[in-house]
């Protein structure tokens, strides 16, 4: 229970919680990515990976509230940090916020707490009430019409593009804090390891988005008809 207690009331311990919260996050966020461009593979590998998924509902579920737990705590952990720097250096706070920060950093608690609310719309949108919920010719739910469908419909699109690219944002400062955590970035090697939080970043932005703009474009829209 001390340990507990030492963990979510110091400084260290709450940055802690952000590391590795962000680390799990960050692992989810590539691996989302990776299944949901199998749509360029076609229907059935998409629905073939999904039928795989929904073969582990227990397991599946326990992912989605898990990610939702690291979410939370994550955006805990961040918003009591602030709160501690400021209330202990008020007039330093504010100046270096002013002065010695990128945009990313000064947006961080906003750019998190916008995607967090996307994440709820998103599980909402494609798992809890999904518009489509047919099944293919081989009597497995039919993602990919059902994703084609969603983002046929231009404000779920946008809504995604604009979420995605504070995803983008908030990964390159994000990624650049944990390689200064674990103490890589550092020296003749900072502007490296930066630079492959930024690429990483965009990486992401670009295949998630890919996603909705090839539908926008007619992408799939055969299943429709």
């Amino acid at each position: 229970m001390n340990i507990f207690k030492a963990i979510f009331h110091s400084s260290l311990g709450k940055k802690y919680i952000m590391g590795l919260t962000g680390l799990a996050l960050f692992g989810f966020v590539i691996g989302h990515m990776v299944g949901n461009l199998q749509i360029f593979l076609g229907q059935d590998k998409l629905n073939a990976y999904g039928a795989f998924l929904k073969s582990m509902p227990k397991l599946l579920w326990v992912a989605r509230i898990g990610l939702l737990a690291c979410v939370g705590l994550h955006i805990w952990a961040a918003v009591k940090l602030v709160r501690e720097n400021r209330a202990a250096r008020p007039d330093r706070y504010a100046q270096a916020k002013r002065m010695g920060t990128s945009f990313a950093s000064r947006t961080m608690i906003w750019s998190g707490l916008i995607v967090f609310a996307f994440i709820v719309y998103h599980l909402f949108d494609f798992t809890i009430a999904p518009d489509y919920t047919g099944h293919d010719d081989k009597g497995r739910h039919d993602i990919f019409k059902m994703v084609v469908l969603g983002f046929s419909n231009p404000f779920s699109a946008i809504f995604y593009l604009i979420a995605n690219c504070l995803l983008c944002i908030h990964l390159s400062h994000g990624v650049k804090s944990l390689f200064q955590s674990l103490g890589l970035s550092t020296g003749q090697f900072r502007s490296l390891f930066n630079g492959i939080a930024s690429a990483t970043a965009w990486i992401i932005f670009r295949g998630n988005t890919s996603i909705p703009l090839a539908v926008l474009l007619g992408f799939g829209k055969e299943v429709l008809t």
